[in-house]
Formats: structure tokens, sequence, C-alpha cells
């Protein structure tokens, strides 16, 4: 990529609240300028191998580490770097399960795209990983939030990572065919979050987050404000634009759970698998991250009546590719 440095979001303060739609309009105005620039530059821009693996490998990773990696349960942990405070972003994964991602299907100076970027972690994983690497985000706290956190690590290498504030319907603008190599994202999860905390599987019910609905927003083009039909219909339109960007055989790697919702299973990764197989994504591998090494104060859920397995336990890494033509 380029070497010039992005240019750096505004941040305006609002003293009149009689201005808000005219100081609203100069921040949209500038966000775009600014949107223009990335995508003339990021279309242009080449983003091949570092390494010196042979072509037909698919990352940069020795046998033993491939073994391990074949195993179809994960777990991970979290580090010092990670966000576990909620009131900064309801819903984080460790770098180390991005880390992993990356390393599995990329390698060094290949390029990786976040399409819901949230607090940064793939960039910060693509950061100690020599990946060049682009995530999206509605919402300009996020993209505050994952700058920051970049800025913060004096990793040195020689790609970039990039926070751009905008919708994930508009990412194909951004980058020329074919020169993606991974999708990796963890995407809202419908509206799950978009509903006060019980608690129910907590022992220690009566918490902060007791009746706090943690959703993102509530932003009419936000996922996390849909019910699970329209979720699907709009996942899929997305999907099927950034097809078309991933190399053959680049991989695209989406985390989603099952969830419970008025007394019933809501089978979200049912619904994401045969919705992006109808826009031509070929399912490779589904891999159930445990997550009951880091899920602390489990309480009884159900009991004695009615069984029901905790979705905060584990998630789903659905692992599609774009078939080679």
């Amino acid at each position: 990529m380029h070497d010039q440095p992005i240019q750096e979001q505004q941040t305006i303060i609002l003293e009149d609240p009689e201005q808000l739609i005219d100081i609203q309009a100069l921040s949209n105005s500038v966000i775009d300028k600014q949107n223009s620039m990335l995508k003339e530059e990021l279309r242009a821009s080449k983003f091949g191998r570092l390494c010196d693996c042979k072509p037909s490998h698919l990352n940069c990773m020795e046998a033993k580490e491939w073994m391990l990696s074949q195993i179809g349960v994960w777990q991970f942990y979290y580090e010092k770097r990670d966000i576990r405070d909620k009131k900064k972003h309801p819903a984080t994964f460790p770098i180390s399960l991005a880390q992993k991602i990356i390393s599995l299907f990329t390698h060094e100076g290949e390029l990786v795209i976040d399409p819901f970027v949230g607090s940064g972690t793939t960039l910060l994983a693509a950061q100690d990983l020599n990946r060049n690497a682009v995530g999206f985000d509605l919402h300009p706290e996020y993209i505050q939030l994952s700058s920051g956190r970049l800025a913060q690590q004096n990793t040195f290498n020689h790609c970039r990572q990039i926070a751009i504030q905008d919708d994930a319907r508009n990412i194909d603008q951004y980058f020329a065919p074919e020169s993606v190599k991974l999708i990796w994202t963890s995407p809202p999860y419908s509206n799950l979050l978009n509903r006060k905390r019980k608690n129910k599987s907590r022992r220690d019910r009566d918490n902060e987050q007791l009746d706090k609905i943690e959703q993102y927003s509530q932003d009419e083009r936000d996922l996390g404000t849909y019910p699970v039909d329209k979720w699907t219909q709009a996942m899929g339109d997305i999907f099927e634009k950034l097809l078309p960007l991933l190399k053959p055989k680049g991989h695209c790697v989406i985390n989603v759970p099952d969830f419970w919702m008025d007394d019933s299973r809501i089978t979200l990764h049912l619904y994401l698998v045969d919705e992006l197989r109808k826009r031509g994504f070929e399912l490779r591998n589904t891999i159930i991250w445990d997550r009951t090494n880091i899920v602390n104060n489990i309480g009884i859920f159900g009991w004695p009546s009615n069984y029901i397995t905790m979705g905060t336990t584990f998630e789903y890494l659905l692992d599609f590719y774009k078939p080679s033509k």
C-alpha cells in the first residue's frame, strides 16, 4: 500500500443544539470526502505476499501448527489488550481468536477485511501478524476506539490497518475485484441484544447489566435491530457484494451463535449457511468456539423442567470460501 498517512477523522463539538442539523451535515461531508479518497487509494493498491512461501500454500504455517488447527473445537484466552468492558462495546472477541483465523487463511502482506469491525480487534491482530487490514463500521465511536487501539501499539510491520466509518453495504466500492484474501467478522447477531437483559443464566443476576439494552444503536441501517428474516436477507445482500472482491478460494469466516428468544431456539448459524450458499459461497468448515474457559458465574438455567444448552458457552465459526473458476 502507499506510504502517505490517512487523514484522521475530525471530531466536532456541539455547543448549540440548534446547530445540530448543520453540524451533522458538515461532519458527514468531511467523512464522505475522506472515504472518497480512501476508495481511490485502496482500489489502486496492491496487496501481494511479503513472505517466501510456495504459491500453492494457503498460509505461512508450519506442519505442526497446521495439524493442531485441524481440531474442530477451539478455545481462546483474553489478554491485557482485549476489551471486556461492555460499556465500550457489548460484544467483543479475543485478539487470539482473530490471530488464529488470520494466520490460517492468509500470508503476510495479504488483505483482510472486517465488515463489522466494532472495537477493532481484527485490525490489532492483523497488525501483529503483518497483514493489511481494513475494517468498517457505521458508528463513529467504534471507529475512534479502533483507531485509538491501533495507535497505542508499537508493532512495526510493512502493512497498514485502517478503520473506516461506512456502511458494510458500500464496501465493494473500496476494493478491486479479487484483491481480498480473507473476510473475517463477528456481525451483529440479529436482534439478540436489542432487548432488556434478564441475566437468567447468570448466578449474580442483579448486576450492572440487568435490564440494560446493550444494542449497538437504533440506527435503521444497523443489522442488530433486525428480526431474523430481515437480518438474513441483509447479510446475504452484503456478502453477495463482497464475493467478487475475494480471490478464488479466498475464505470468509463469520462468528455467530444460536440463541433463545420467546421460548424458541433461533438457529442463526443455519439461516446464515443457507443464505450464503444461495449467494455463491461454499461452506468448507464448521468450527466450535468453546467459550467455557472464559465464562464466569454460570447459574442454573431451565432447571428442573426445561433443558437448554447455554449459548454463552459456545459459538460457531463458519468457514466459507469462494469456489475457483
